[in-house]
């Protein structure tokens, strides 16, 4: 038996890890949360769609706040990566930049990467800083309601976003590949009846220009107050994978509705599981991962004081 194994590693200190490592330290048990330093919430400006927060809150914010919340309880947020997890002698065994840790069970929060469009990076940090890029039409389409809007995307995708933001403001341009087998029929067809211009890509390097964003494409520039990448992400999964996780065919972790992947001891919650891809619902997520290692657990061993 492994005397110096933690009860549970928390990989990714996101909404989804922070409120986790909350819960699981409040049920008393030990636990250590190792991060990259590469969180999507601390690339939103300011969330106006997360509840308690009149006037919304900057996502570097509302971080620091969860980071001083765990701390009440005992919990340090270590920086540092994960290269490998594998089966040990009590659970698991996380190996990293930290050395190696002997855990009871782990919790997958590594949520996903945005597939970005082509510009510099102090550049993409400007216009994101700005409300001239956008990412997420769930979060923030109400602060576009009425603007010029473009979206980059591709296929069904592309024009699923399109589509969405249509509801938000009459002036919706789609920037995609051209060409008959470039997009279904059924969707063009959409598009049109949605009044949503489609723009012949590729798109080449974005600028910010006079307030708005400028899209050089196929046949001239196009300006607006704010352009939506719909290219897609990358899933932070591969941890999991790895060790023989079930995973969509997106590679998206599956859990049961408890948050357990299909790999005992390992559970996953936030982005990197299918679902909506929102601070609330990955918050929600953690509960219910938190509450289920408590049990699982419990069901191993005695966890009275």
């Amino acid at each position: 038996m492994d005397r110096d194994a933690i009860d549970c590693v928390v990989i990714g200190a996101g909404p989804a890890g922070l409120t986790a490592a909350i819960y699981l330290a409040r049920y008393h048990l030990r636990v250590r949360v190792i991060d990259a330093g590469e969180s999507r919430a601390a690339m939103i400006p300011r969330s106006h769609n997360h509840a308690g927060y009149p006037g919304g809150i900057a996502g570097v914010d509302l971080l620091a706040r969860m980071r001083m919340q765990a701390a009440e309880f005992g919990v340090a947020v270590e920086r540092g990566t994960v290269s490998q997890i594998a089966q040990g002698e009590v659970g698991l065994v996380a190996q990293g930049s930290f050395g190696r840790l002997s855990a009871h069970t782990a919790l997958l929060a590594t949520g996903v990467v945005n597939h970005r469009p082509a510009m510099a990076e102090a550049l993409h940090e400007e216009a994101l800083a700005r409300g001239l890029l956008r990412y997420c039409p769930v979060c923030d389409g109400f602060e576009v309601t009425d603007r010029r809007i473009g979206v980059i995307g591709t296929g069904g995708h592309g024009a699923r976003e399109a589509l969405f933001l249509r509801s938000f403001s009459a002036d919706v341009t789609l920037l995609a590949p051209s060409g008959p087998h470039a997009m279904e029929a059924a969707d063009r067809e959409r598009l049109a009846n949605a009044g949503i211009a489609l723009a012949d890509g590729p798109c080449g390097d974005l600028r910010i220009e006079q307030g708005g964003i400028v899209a050089p494409a196929a046949k001239g520039e196009l300006r607006f107050d704010t352009i939506y990448p719909a290219l897609g992400s990358a899933i932070r999964s591969d941890l999991a994978l790895a060790l023989g996780a079930k995973a969509s065919g997106e590679g998206c972790i599956v859990v049961d509705r408890h948050q357990r992947t299909s790999v005992p001891a390992l559970y996953a919650a936030g982005d990197v599981t299918r679902g909506l891809d929102q601070i609330s619902h990955a918050m929600g997520e953690a509960g219910v991962a938190a509450t289920t290692i408590r049990n699982d657990l419990a069901e191993r061993r005695p966890l009275y004081r």
